[in-house]
């Protein structure tokens, strides 16, 4: 009995060795597989959605710097304590010098900003680089569970997606099903307009709470649309993802005075969607609270108004 346990215990340590030796290895969004020796206790996240996923995850004390649009009034808001991280600048202008004297583990960042020069300078310096790109509500859940893998949060990352999920069930479950329609605005008129189509979490909420989102049919992802399609398709409801900068009218209200969008059913009935928290904009956990801020539009319980003359 005694030599048997004897080899039970080795068996153990052997096998728990081998974990060990193995670390973590993860497959990022652009199906990159890196691997870490151990769970990752010093970050920099360059996106938001991807803070909000390690905050929601209860590792925000690992985060050691965040990226430019991190520190923005909403994102602020919602995770008080980034305030007092390093800041490094992000997205085209991304500096790697920045990051590196920071020490980090791993650099977590979009895709569209990991380009081959920045994830080899990174390298070399030290630092894992893992990429994301959460365009459709499934890819929100792969990228929560790629972050708590990293993380050694593969538990908490489980119950987050799960929890999720069911509050979204819950929420379309009140869905009346009434055949109303959805245009999403990705750049406003001034800018060119630009919206949400098929294969984006816009069109996955649209279709959990029934409604159609009107460029679905016309292109995957996103894409240039024109007034006159807009006009032409005279839609329910209108979600804006932009952001106010503290000058102007507010993103509803500006697309509630736009000359000609006056018979639009969304803007007469008040149905402009202008989050100012930002979670429309964000792939990641408040996706949940942008479900119900579109519920309460299709029962008309949260109305947009022009301010008084």
């Amino acid at each position: 009995m005694k030599k048997l346990l004897v080899v039970l215990a080795l068996v153990l340590l052997l096998v728990c060795a081998c974990a060990l030796a193995d670390g973590i290895t993860v497959t990022d969004m652009m199906g990159r597989e890196i691997t870490f020796d151990a769970p990752a206790d010093k970050i920099v996240v360059m996106m938001p959605a991807d803070c909000e996923i390690v905050y929601a995850l209860g590792a925000q004390d690992r985060l050691i710097g965040i990226g430019t649009y991190c520190e923005s009034k909403p994102e602020m808001a919602v995770m008080p304590e980034l305030a007092g991280l390093p800041v490094v600048n992000s997205g085209y202008v991304t500096n790697v010098e920045q990051i590196l004297a920071l020490g980090p583990n791993v650099v977590i960042m979009a895709t569209m900003d990991s380009k081959p020069e920045i994830v080899e300078q990174l390298e070399n310096g030290g630092v894992k680089v893992v990429a994301t790109d959460a365009q459709s509500l499934e890819d929100v859940y792969t990228d929560i569970r790629l972050i708590g893998a990293i993380l050694g949060k593969d538990a908490e990352a489980e119950d987050l997606v799960a929890s999720m999920q069911q509050q979204l069930a819950d929420i379309a479950a009140q869905a009346p099903q009434n055949g109303m329609t959805l245009y999403v605005e990705e750049s406003p008129l001034e800018w060119g307009l630009w919206a949400a189509g098929s294969g984006t979490y816009f069109d996955d909420l649209a279709n959990m709470l029934g409604l159609t989102n009107i460029f679905a049919a016309d292109f995957a992802l996103h894409g240039p649309v024109s007034e006159e399609a807009v006009l032409e398709r005279n839609p329910d409801i209108i979600l804006t993802v932009m952001m106010y900068y503290d000058y102007g009218d507010l993103p509803d209200v500006e697309i509630m005075k736009r000359p000609g969008w006056e018979n639009i059913n969304a803007v007469k009935n008040g149905a402009v969607l202008y989050d100012e928290t930002n979670a429309v904009a964000l792939p990641g956990p408040r996706l949940v609270d942008v479900a119900q801020m579109l519920l309460d539009m299709i029962n008309g319980t949260r109305v947009a108004e022009l301010p008084a003359a």
